[in-house]
């Protein structure tokens, strides 16, 4: 599915580029007093009405990117909620969460953790 926004964005990006190249330059702009921004003829052209629809669709096709690329996403939180995970690894003792401790984040993050013991053997290294 995102692929195929991809797709459809680009195709768009690139029509949209090539329909304002062939613009006819008018010089003022938005300032000259022959030809202003909302004359009948400049609103009838089929070159800006091409480029109105390609720029609405320019900006569906971002909106829709920006969604799917955010369904994947949980956001997490920094702020330990006193919620024990379900397990824990091999190895590790369980800590206690900040809100029984009575010490906040910061109190946690300037205290360094107490080094682990070394191993008996060598150990084989492990993937997370």
């Amino acid at each position: 599915m995102l692929t195929v926004v991809i797709a459809v964005h680009l195709m768009i990006v690139i029509a949209m580029i090539a329909v304002v190249l062939l613009q006819k330059s008018e010089g003022g702009g938005l300032v000259s007093s022959t030809s202003g921004f909302m004359t009948g003829r400049g609103t009838a052209n089929v070159l800006t009405r091409t480029t109105a629809a390609l720029a609405i669709g320019f900006f569906v096709t971002s909106l829709a990117l920006s969604w799917l690329a955010g369904l994947g996403r949980h956001p997490a939180s920094i702020i330990n909620t006193g919620v024990a995970p379900a397990t824990q690894p091999s190895g590790t003792t369980p800590q206690a969460p900040l809100s029984d401790t009575g010490h906040g984040v910061l109190d946690k993050l300037r205290d360094p953790p107490a080094p682990s013991p070394a191993p008996s053997e060598p150990q084989v290294p492990q993937s997370k």
